[in-house]
């Protein structure tokens, strides 16, 4: 019997050389399942079907892996130094300097309110408004070009005339795109940043004027820059922090805006920047309303446009009902967990952000005006947006 068995199995394998060896005419079929005889049916699944979708996976959702295993690979930036923030329209200026450590001035500071303008014209309109009483100088610099070089209008310059209680306080000036394929979006922002600089000298700035360093969309109170070109002794370099809104005021993210900063000018030491200067942030300074804008087709050429345009990972990120359908839910954009710290913070902000029904201590344009900026406001059915 060992023997007849062995004898089978001599065959089997020669029956196998057989119809597996070069020279068999066998069925493609039939030497196939003899090549793979040796294999694992299990591992060739996970090979040729667990391995791609894995692959698929991480392509769909790598992003948002990332953000989500942050608290693993990143701290948290030094904590700021909050300072509080006092206010009340009852409350005399020299009460509110001496309430926060500071003295009042004989007379006010100037100050020059500078930003860098791509398309947000409506938000521009509430930010001069807000501002207008207290500014000496309006600075804007557009460019030509987005961030990501690609060629736009010069949409202020279009809308001037808008404008035109700001004129005589305005300083207006353009720069050339160098439009550079394949470059990092943060070069380009860069560089007009540098442009914005020299544009605010031109303005004739001078030592001891109030810089407003912040995008459009940031906006200060104008209570809290009056209380600081009113006051001696204030910090020479203050962050603010702003209540953080997205799509309208509808949606209050949270209060972590802190970007938007107010430097005492220091001619060959100041310079227009975007980023921490400082540890020292006044609380509850005004306004972040980011995406903010009326038409769809607005949301669609930031989401193209701006330094972040890499979050743009799949082309119906950019189709006008699914951005709709995200406004009025208060989803985010590009599919994205939260950028937090702390696992706890992640968890805490995943889903839409809840509805605000808190109109009050808005900026006093919005509500003036609220049957032109109804899209800004909370109340059903204002997320609606036009598709421009």
């Amino acid at each position: 019997m060992p023997e007849t068995g062995y004898y089978n199995s001599k065959k089997s394998d020669d029956l196998c050389e057989e119809i597996c060896g070069e020279n068999s005419r066998s069925p493609l079929s039939t030497r196939l399942k003899c090549a793979l005889r040796g294999f694992d049916i299990k591992a060739l699944l996970l090979l040729f079907i667990g391995v791609p979708l894995l692959v698929l996976f991480i392509h769909i959702h790598g992003q948002k892996i990332t953000y989500f295993l942050r608290p693993l690979w990143d701290s948290p930036p030094k904590p700021f130094n909050v300072i509080p923030h006092y206010y009340h329209p009852n409350v005399s200026m020299e009460t509110q300097c001496r309430l926060h450590g500071w003295r009042l001035r004989e007379s006010p500071r100037r100050v020059f309110d500078a930003v860098l303008f791509s398309n947000e014209i409506d938000i521009l309109a509430v930010r001069w408004n807000e501002l207008s009483p207290y500014v000496s100088e309006f600075v804007l610099l557009e460019s030509n070009s987005t961030f990501t070089g690609t060629v736009k209008p010069l949409f202020f310059s279009e809308n001037r005339a808008q404008f035109a209680f700001a004129e005589s306080r305005l300083t207006y000036g353009t720069v050339g795109g160098r439009f550079v394929k394949g470059e990092n979006p943060f070069v380009e922002e860069s560089y007009q940043r540098v442009a914005l600089d020299q544009l605010i000298k031109i303005a004739g700035i001078k030592d001891d004027d109030l810089l407003i360093m912040s995008d459009v969309d940031e906006i200060p109170s104008g209570h809290t820059i009056d209380l600081l070109r009113w006051c001696d002794g204030i910090p020479e370099k203050l962050h603010l922090q702003l209540r953080n809104y997205l799509y309208s005021f509808e949606f209050h993210l949270d209060d972590k805006s802190w970007r938007a900063a107010v430097h005492q000018y220091r001619a060959g030491k100041t310079r227009y920047a975007h980023f921490r200067q400082t540890d020292d942030l006044l609380a509850d300074s005004g306004w972040h309303c980011s995406f903010c804008f009326r038409h769809i087709s607005d949301f669609i050429f930031k989401m193209k446009a701006y330094s972040h345009v890499d979050r743009v990972r799949f082309g119906y990120f950019l189709n006008p009902s699914r951005i709709q359908e995200v406004i009025c839910n208060g989803a985010d954009l590009f599919d994205m967990f939260p950028e937090e710290y702390t696992f706890q913070e992640i968890i805490a902000k995943l889903g839409p952000i809840p509805k605000s029904h808190s109109a009050v201590n808005l900026p006093s344009h919005l509500l003036q005006n609220a049957d032109q900026y109804k899209y800004l406001l909370p109340g059903s059915g204002n997320c609606r947006r036009d598709s421009g």
